[in-house]
């Protein structure tokens, strides 16, 4: 790599990974290194360990250093937290030759290297939890440096905050901002406490397709691949309902999936295109009995989490205690509306759309009218778990008609902080009900809608041998996490968001810069200087370009010929 690509920093670590090189020291050993304890382990046995003196084997990450003279502190971060290390010179180095305290942790040793050390526990002069090290071994050279981050008293300073930069270089951001691992942990803790729930209940954890040939479960828009041994497309999947219900056709009686799902929409705060679902479907039972399997659900992780029901979010506190509200769809809308739409039309619904300042389409069919009404005027009234059931069956091409209503179906929605969290039915197994749902799809599909759902006709086939009566259940992980956690955006809960291309900066082309007379050596370092095009070049004062570019020939050891300043005034004229 180019040196002028590289900052000082970079410059100078290069230089000490060649020296630690030269003494004989491999600053990326292959071997294991014997840990045998943690951070953690360390403060909770504090005592018994500083009394034994036994020895303690640790490796992490050094944060700060403070070098006093024959002996030095540093800081070191492992996975489960921090600890100070007190390292002395004639400790690590007993016999004459000082090397590797004098020459390998005082100069080529940097913060961010990760160390491995063999001591015992004490506690200093003020009272501070410690390592005594006796042993120090280089684990893993950094050769860029990380951001700076300062603590005192609880408060941080030059914290590592920007968010694309956070998102991009997570790794980064774990590293120098530890509270944000515990975002992650709780998600796992989420996860796990799902799974034991449900499998104390007897239901069997699956794995179905990810690529499908048809992009069924949901409507939604989808990603698009190829497959070159078959030559026919495949699809992302956007739900994973079709398959598992196909499980319960063959006779299993509960089924879930913590699924990774794809939809090639738009991304905000609380949308990624990609996104983890976890759905589960029991056989012989209804969305009444959903209804309380999902408050349950949901009141077990809050406790786990927090050990109380009630869990902040923003400035407000959500209590997931049961049982929550029930409202239909139709009685929220008149609640919040005014209005009415119990059996109204499509041309009836424009016009209450209209009389809203709703906005709609031409595309958008009866389902997709009461979905825009709900979503504009009630959705973000519903702070508190509220179940929003017995949505109109335009809506719903999955699910099971009302049983008291035929224009509805029964099917819930829980809203929590204004959002959509979960979504269930009583699952829809009449197949020829579900070939005429999937045909109305297909009218909407045929009138412009780009989400709505394909038809599946070996789903279909499956219903025809009988799919016992089922209820189903999906959840989004990533938003319940959010709400856990207390994380304003989906971003903040997902390790590896998917962010926007980096931008590139625009440069001109060295022959731009040869055709002013600039030797192309010297073009390198012009744009190290910032000086990206030849206009921003021409803009700068003769005498400032040529110290500049002596002092960068003679900073990076260039071995460059210095152009005169005769030449220089030439190029920017």
């Amino acid at each position: 790599m180019n040196n002028l690509e590289l900052s000082e920093q970079e410059i100078i670590r290069r230089q000490s990974l060649e020296e630690l090189r030269k003494l004989g020291i491999d600053p990326y050993p292959a071997e294991s290194y014997p840990v045998n304890v943690t951070t953690a382990i360390i403060a909770n046995r504090f005592e018994e360990l500083s009394a034994s003196q036994e020895q303690v084997c640790l490796a992490g990450r050094i944060m700060t250093r403070r070098i006093m003279g024959s002996a030095s502190f540093f800081e070191m971060q492992d996975d489960k937290g921090k600890i100070q290390i007190y390292l002395k010179r004639d400790d690590v180095c007993p016999d004459e030759d000082k090397t590797l305290y004098n020459t390998v942790f005082k100069k080529l040793i940097d913060n961010g290297d990760i160390v491995g050390i063999k001591g015992f526990a004490f506690r200093t002069q003020t009272g501070e939890m410690s390592v005594h090290a006796k042993e120090i071994k280089l684990l893993s050279k950094s050769i860029r440096p990380l951001p700076t981050v300062k603590e005192k008293d609880g408060q941080f300073f030059d914290a590592f905050t920007d968010p694309e930069q956070r998102y991009r270089m997570r790794y980064v951001d774990l590293v120098v901002n530890p509270h944000v691992k515990e975002v992650f942990l709780k998600r796992a803790k989420i996860i796990n406490t799902m799974r034991e729930f449900f499998n104390s209940k007897g239901y069997l954890e699956v794995e179905t397709p990810i690529l499908q040939p048809i992009p069924g479960g949901a409507t939604a828009r989808p990603f698009v691949t190829h497959h070159n041994a078959l030559d026919m497309p495949l699809y992302l999947r956007i739900a994973n309902e079709l398959y598992l219900k196909r499980l319960i056709v063959g006779g299993f009686d509960g089924v879930y999936e913590f699924s990774k799902d794809f939809r090639n929409e738009g991304m905000d705060r609380t949308h990624n295109p990609e996104f983890t679902v976890m759905e589960i479907y029991v056989a012989y039972q209804d969305y009444f009995w959903m209804m309380d399997f999902t408050e349950e659900m949901l009141e077990r992780v809050a406790i786990a989490l927090h050990g109380t029901t009630k869990v902040q979010v923003g400035d407000k506190t959500i209590d997931f205690k049961r049982p929550f509200r029930r409202l239909t769809m139709l009685d929220a809308i008149k609640e919040y509306t005014g209005k009415n739409i119990s059996g109204m039309d499509e041309e009836n619904l424009r016009v209450v759309c209209k009389e809203l300042a709703i906005d709609v389409d031409e595309t958008m069919g009866k389902g997709k009218l009461i979905d825009a009404i709900f979503g504009e005027k009630c959705e973000g009234n519903f702070i508190q778990p509220t179940f929003i059931t017995d949505y109109p069956i335009e809506m719903s091409p999955l699910c099971k008609r009302h049983r008291s209503n035929p224009d509805l179906t029964e099917r819930f929605e829980l809203m929590v902080n204004g959002k959509e969290l979960c979504n269930a039915y009583s699952e829809l197994n009449d197949p020829i009900d579900q070939l005429e749902r999937f045909q109305d799809q297909l009218k909407l599909s045929e009138k412009g809608d780009d989400e709505a759902m394909f038809i599946d006709m070996d789903f279909v086939r499956s219903l025809e041998f009988g799919m016992p009566t089922c209820s189903g259940m999906g959840i989004g992980i990533d938003r319940l996490t959010m709400f856990m956690t207390n994380q304003a955006s989906i971003q903040d809960v997902l390790f590896f968001p998917q962010m926007r291309p980096e931008k590139k900066i625009t440069k001109d082309q060295p022959s731009d810069y040869m055709a002013l007379g600039v030797p192309e050596e010297w073009v390198d370092v012009l744009q190290k200087l910032g000086l990206v095009t030849v206009d921003s070049m021409k803009k700068m004062s003769p005498g400032k370009l040529f110290n500049d570019m002596c002092g960068m020939n003679k900073k990076y050891k260039l071995g460059l010929v210095n152009p005169t300043a005769d030449d220089v005034k030439k190029w920017v004229e």
